[in-house]
């Protein structure tokens, strides 16, 4: 690999590309914000900051961390006509998976490779290096993006073919968010009914019920009020949207996916674009 090109300086991929500094890869980085590009170039002084995505010339692998399907499509397909031929993009980002396989098409048509690999884990395993990452695409695409990926996170697990990654982001992001909301509804039952909430969390990661909102945000975000996960509402309303919409192309029922998503889209619809996901805790309590 001559230069990584990483692409998407969000809160994820900010700390992401920072890793591959540290780890002595070269790194050309890129935002779309040009005050987040001064700073991760202020931040981490080995990197090279891109002005434009014709400055990834040189790059034979590029990660892309972006928020959306919309947003992907079109920085790749801008992207392509800069990268020599038989470059690899891995995309990072949360994207639907129907969309990607299309997109790998179309990569694939122009000469480039292209596979999944969205993360969960959230800022503070994308700071420690410690994400689990989930792969979809071409076994040799995949173990040549491997190296790079072990830099990122302990758990590197292959789902299937191309898409198949973010489908498994998508659903897993489902689980979660279910998850969430009903610990949120039975801590909130619970304290009306004379519980203190966090007893019933003690009592919750002693038990059956314990998930991952009761070990690691129900105290730590929700009742403490701190609100401050780092994931944002509007995301997590984003990845469970797109596994109802895989479950519908796929004929699979999915009915409690489906009153999932409408809750978490009411929700950011009402707590706004900036909201973190834990959020929810707020949202499910009755006036």
């Amino acid at each position: 690999m001559k230069q990584l090109g990483f692409i998407g300086l969000g809160m994820m991929g900010f700390p992401m590309a920072g890793r591959l500094v540290a780890a002595d890869i070269s790194v050309l980085a890129y935002d779309v914000v040009p005050e987040t590009r001064q700073r991760f170039g202020a931040e981490f002084t080995g990197a090279r900051v891109a002005d434009d995505l014709q400055a990834f010339s040189a790059c034979d692998v590029v990660i892309t961390m972006l928020p959306n399907s919309d947003i992907v499509d079109a920085t790749v397909h801008r992207l392509l006509s800069a990268l020599p031929s038989g470059a690899l993009i891995i995309d990072m980002s949360s994207a639907d998976p129907v969309r990607t396989r299309a997109l790998a098409e179309a990569v694939g048509a122009a000469g480039k490779r292209l596979i999944d690999a969205p993360v969960s884990g959230g800022v503070s395993r994308a700071c420690a290096g410690t994400l689990a990452i989930m792969t979809g695409g071409d076994p040799a695409d995949i173990e040549r993006a491997r190296p790079i990926l072990a830099h990122l996170g302990k758990a590197i697990t292959t789902v299937g073919s191309i898409g198949a990654g973010h489908a498994m982001k998508a659903l897993n992001n489902y689980v979660s968010a279910a998850g969430l909301i009903a610990t949120a509804e039975a801590l909130i039952a619970g304290q009306r009914f004379g519980i203190d909430p966090n007893v019933m969390v003690d009592v919750l990661n002693s038990s059956t019920g314990k998930n991952n909102t009761t070990e690691n945000k129900a105290k730590q975000f929700m009742l403490s009020g701190a609100f401050n996960s780092g994931f944002s509402l509007a995301l997590m309303a984003k990845d469970v949207g797109i596994a109802a919409d895989l479950a519908e192309a796929v004929h699979a029922s999915m009915q409690l996916g489906g009153h999932v998503s409408e809750m978490c889209s009411r929700a950011s619809e009402l707590l706004g674009k900036d909201a973190d996901h834990t959020e929810m805790y707020r949202y499910v309590q009755p006036q």
